[in-house]
């Protein structure tokens, strides 16, 4: 009976004051006088009255009060509001949340300083923002995310929180980073087929080598592995195996989060043989022609390269004829109990489509005419793949822009018509240039560069070279019209001086040559341009000690000042896949110069042809030759400054720069002379460099080399004259370009070659 009574009295207790404290939130509506806002440091009074739903003249009540403190709290500014009624004025009460006003990092090496404040940025803390407590633990977060993309699972982030005047916090975060997480072991655990050491050489990720410091191969990054994966289920899906699988992946991190071990589990599968390909679906009655396309062989291992290949194939031959939106699939019908595998290429061509419009975006610094006197598609005309492919393809080549894509969309409401939209980044086209380099061969070189490649968003290029080292001197400027009509024909202005000397000294000979040309490049097909122009070129022979009989003889004969008037044609071609580190494709250049008239009269012309076949992922050969004839006209003898030279880097290798063919004295110790005539033949084996990877900038090599240089000023040329060497190599991108060391031992050779075993040079290719 007490107890009843006690809950009684306590329910009734409670319900009054409920009770009051109803009676003390509600309000009578009133009519609003007038509007007050306190607390406010930073925030605009304005940001407070456009977020209020209530207004002088009004009439409040209890929704609006709950209305407007819900407004008020979204903006996010503030971490208290309050409404406070004075009779029929409305006071609103905030206290504002403080403001970031500066963010620091201390103990971060791994990173730049805007990486981490962009990541930062991201999460929605940065200089001028409302700090908020939730968003500092994401930021924390983020940045040992940023780590952990590192491999540095050990990194600690600690953060410092310093309030300063006028409600304002300074943020540090403190980052010790510890040691990277290492991959101390790989296991494939189901091969039968191959060898684990055989698939793991297919992974760019591995356990480390003595390189690792610079490859960083050994550091774990998930989205490497992935890419490992993918390779490694392309291996079996291009032997055969169709039903390959992977079945799971493990990685451990072990307690000192700074050794990581990876498990992979496979299913192979068994390997399939291809019996059968039989077309199927509607081919436009153009059977035969798709026919030719197919890359699949009956007989043979199913390859999943051969079968993408061969749908792509399909695909962009449809949207040659305008079907854009083309579909073709590789059905597979499997015969388990012999292991075949018959495939049927399903297509479905689905309908012809004109292009309405082509959209240009992203341009926020080139013209627009600039990419669309690319394109090969046209407007209002039946889509083309192979043309918009083209297009693409050349938009790209002019090197203005880092990404180039394009967009097809169909238009709404009519099936028959589509839009292209061609995205593209802008990349810096200028570039200004200090720096030094050093060759073997031709000693100390200083060097200079301004060069903008698409001058005020025209396409148009301008430049200034300036080269100078203890032998050789150069002054270019020039400037490039790419469209100097209509149809593609470019025009080039070169102005140039070049002074060269065997010797450092002053009071030795030199040779000046200065001059300008004009060249006209016509595409008379997308991949081929010819190059034709004309110049005029002044050489001076500058007397000094031991200039040379040959050129003193030519200077007797037609002076020591001689000028040219050379006439020029050449020819380019290139399908290497990379201009830096080629591994597959071919390079072809012809040019010829000839002089027609004034003191000097002669043809000059060169050939050179490279190629380089994939030998697998790692290996790579690369064939390289140059050929080099010079002629006199007129019954004049060959200008000796026109001559051919070789040795070195770029030549054969293991003999001194230019040191290849006859010297002015018997001993070979005198200034080589050249000749009209040149041969070069280099062959080489690329491999990557032991602990590298499958790192391309950073690259070993064995070459052999054979090479000639005679003719006319010096001895006839021939096979007796040759020159070889073989030794090995490294090739390196760096940061300053290409740079080549090699080690060569000659295998061919005459007493008084000059010899030079280790050589290395900047900017050269072969």
């Amino acid at each position: 009976m007490l107890t009843n009574q006690f809950r009684l009295t306590t329910s009734a207790a409670l319900a009054s004051l409920m009770l009051l404290a109803q009676s003390a939130w509600a309000v009578n509506p009133f009519t609003v006088r007038d509007i007050r806002i306190e607390g406010l440091q930073r925030v605009e009074p304005g940001t407070v009255f456009v977020s209020l739903p209530v207004r002088v003249g009004d009439t409040y009540n209890d929704d609006k009060g709950a209305a407007a403190i819900q407004s008020l709290f979204a903006l996010g500014l503030f971490k208290d509001v309050r409404i406070e009624v004075n009779g029929d004025v409305l006071v609103v009460v905030v206290e504002e949340r403080p403001t970031v006003a500066n963010v620091e990092f201390v103990g971060t090496k791994e990173f730049d300083k805007e990486v981490l404040v962009k990541s930062l940025r991201d999460v929605g803390l940065a200089d001028g923002r409302p700090f908020d407590k939730a968003q500092l633990d994401r930021a924390e977060q983020e940045l040992k995310r940023q780590y952990i993309n590192r491999s540095l699972y050990a990194a600690q982030v600690v953060t410092t929180v310093t309030p300063i005047e006028r409600n304002r916090v300074n943020l540090t975060f403190t980052v010790v980073e510890g040691e990277p997480a290492n991959i101390s072991e790989i296991r494939i655990v189901g091969n039968k087929a191959f060898s684990e050491s055989t698939l793991l050489g297919l992974f760019d990720l591995d356990t480390g080598g003595w390189l690792s410091w610079y490859t960083k191969s050994n550091r774990y990054s998930r989205a490497k592995l992935n890419a490992d994966i993918e390779t490694l289920r392309s291996y079996y899906l291009t032997r055969g195996y169709l039903e390959f699988k992977v079945d799971s992946t493990q990685v451990a991190i072990l307690p000192n989060k700074t050794d990581i071990g990876v498990n992979i589990n496979i299913t192979e599968g068994e390997r399939f043989v291809v019996s059968s390909v039989k077309l199927a679906g509607e081919y436009l009655g153009k059977e035969e022609e798709f026919k030719a396309l197919v890359e699949i062989r009956p007989g043979q291992a199913f390859n999943a390269d051969e079968v993408a290949r061969t749908t792509k194939a399909f695909t962009d031959y449809f949207s040659n004829f305008g079907y854009a939106f083309a579909r073709v699939e590789a059905k597979p019908e499997i015969d388990r109990v012999n292991n075949r595998v018959a495939l049927v290429l399903q297509a479905n061509p689905s309908r012809r489509a004109y292009v309405r419009k082509i959209n240009v975006a992203g341009n926020t610094r080139t013209r627009d005419v600039v990419v669309r006197r690319e394109f090969r598609q046209l407007e209002a005309s039946w889509y083309d793949g192979d043309k918009i492919r083209r297009s693409r393809d050349r938009v790209d080549r002019l090197g203005y822009f880092g990404d180039v894509t394009v967009e097809t969309e169909e238009v709404p409401g009519t099936p028959d018509q589509v839009d292209l939209t061609i995205n593209v980044t802008e990349k810096p086209t200028g570039s200004l240039s200090l720096g030094a380099g050093y060759s073997s061969g031709d000693g100390l070189g200083l060097s200079f560069g301004l060069k903008q490649e698409n001058a005020f968003g025209s396409g148009n290029s301008l430049g200034l070279q300036v080269n100078t080292s203890k032998f050789n001197r150069l002054l270019v400027i020039s400037t490039t019209d790419p469209y100097f009509t209509e149809d593609g024909v470019s025009r080039t202005f070169d102005l140039y001086t070049r002074t060269s000397s065997p010797y450092e000294d002053e009071n030795y000979y030199e040779i000046e040559t200065s001059g300008g040309s004009i060249r006209f490049g016509v595409p008379f097909t997308e991949i081929d341009t010819v190059f034709f122009g004309m110049g005029i070129e002044k050489t001076t022979i500058v007397p000094g000690t031991d200039l040379p009989i040959s050129y003193e003889n030519y200077a007797k004969e037609y002076g020591y000042s001689s000028t040219a008037l050379p006439l020029t044609v050449g020819w380019a071609r290139d399908s290497r896949d990379s201009a830096l580190a080629p591994t597959s494709g071919r390079f072809q250049r012809a040019n010829a110069e000839w002089s027609f008239t004034g003191d000097a009269k002669y043809l000059r012309a060169t050939y050179q042809f490279q190629q380089y076949v994939p030998l697998n992922k790692q290996f790579t050969a690369a064939f390289n030759t140059e050929v080099g004839l010079g002629s006199a006209l007129g019954g004049r003898s060959y200008p000796v400054f026109k001559n051919f030279y070789g040795g070195g880097l770029g030549s054969v290798r293991g003999f001194e720069q230019g040191s290849l063919g006859p010297n002015e004295q018997a001993d070979g110790l005198g200034t080589s002379l050249g000749g009209s005539r040149k041969l070069n033949i280099n062959m080489e084996v690329l491999a990557p460099f032991p602990g590298a990877g499958n790192d391309r900038t950073l690259r070993m090599y064995g070459f052999w080399d054979i090479g000639l240089v005679g003719g006319d000023n010096a001895v006839n040329a021939n096979a007796n004259d040759l020159r070889s060497s073989v030794g090995v190599g490294i090739s390196w991108i760096s940061p300053v370009g290409p740079l080549r060391l090699a080690f060569a031992k000659p295998i061919r050779k005459f007493d008084n070659d000059r010899i030079q075993s280790l050589q290395f040079q900047i900017g050269t290719s072969f």
